[in-house]
């Protein structure tokens, strides 16, 4: 098994840290060389890729790749990876398996029923019309290729140095109260694990990626606070808050994502919820 990991970042990483820890050899990119060694540092061959320019060691490591996963962003040109290097993708000798890193935003605004994966995609912001697009984009080049293709849907991404314990700690910590506002969460450790079982098991298809408890945000940082024993920030009303636009666009979609699918397929959760998340994380003091 070779793995090409096209933008190793918070996600990116996990999985590649956890694949180069069994002896996998792991090739990741990242925009600048400045952070090259950091993927160095983890077990991973780094690569810089900026979505456009093919460096020769990066054509020649994807040769030799088995599993693709992909975690870059599409823009307004459509998927970087695609416009750089689709049609070397499409006839890669060696390649098994494609896994796509994709957002439960293209579900748009459900008035916080629950959905699954049969659900309507309608997405609200342009960044996850963009995501529904490149989902389509990737499905035609893996249908092409004849390999299988899993799109695995993310909710709210968290874990070590990104999460609400470091946010309380910097005082960066909201509690923004919109009465019936849920969002749905996962942790990356648990988006590694995902990828490792659908990607060993050449499984294709459309899952969501996302632990069973939807939550108020509100509650996730009052659980923090309880845990780290600190004073909760004040309770701000939504309507009237000072937030950014983007910030404020997450707001206008409310959803309870289900994960049965994933479940159904075999994988069980190391994080099934916030509070066994936190709990875990603060008592191993592995939250920084």
């Amino acid at each position: 098994m070779t793995i090409f990991i096209f933008g190793a970042g918070f996600s990116g990483q996990a999985f590649g840290r956890l694949m180069a820890a069994r002896g996998k050899t792991v090739h990741g990119t990242t925009r600048t060389q400045d952070k090259a060694g950091v993927l160095r540092a983890i077990g991973l061959v780094p690569h810089v890729f900026d979505g456009t320019a093919v460096t020769p060691e990066l054509a020649s490591a994807l040769e030799e790749t088995t599993h693709l996963v992909i975690s870059i962003g599409p823009g307004e040109e459509g998927d970087p990876v695609l416009n750089a290097l689709g049609d070397r993708i499409a006839t890669l000798p060696k390649l098994e398996w494609i896994g796509y890193l994709s957002t439960v935003g293209v579900y748009g605004d459900h008035d916080g029923a629950w959905i699954d994966e049969e659900a309507e995609c309608r997405p609200v912001s342009q960044r996850s019309s963009q995501r529904l697009a490149a989902e389509m984009a990737w499905q035609d080049l893996a249908d092409m290729a004849g390999k299988p293709l899993a799109i695995l849907r993310l909710s709210g991404i968290y874990g070590p140095g990104r999460n609400t314990f470091v946010n309380l700690e910097r005082g960066t910590a909201k509690r923004l109260i919109k009465p019936g506002q849920v969002f749905n969460r996962i942790h990356v450790e648990d988006i590694a694990r995902a990828l490792d079982f659908l990607g060993e098991r050449h499984i294709g298809g459309v899952f969501n990626v996302t632990d069973d408890l939807p939550a108020p945000p509100q509650d996730v940082v009052e659980y923090a606070a309880s845990l780290m024993k600190v004073d909760l920030p004040p309770a701000i009303d939504f309507e009237t808050a000072t937030i950014s636009p983007m910030a404020r666009s997450f707001y206008g979609e409310c959803k309870r994502v289900s994960n049965a699918k994933l479940k159904q397929a075999g994988f069980a959760f190391a994080h099934s919820d916030y509070k066994t998340a936190l709990s875990s994380m603060w008592a191993q003091g592995n939250w920084h």
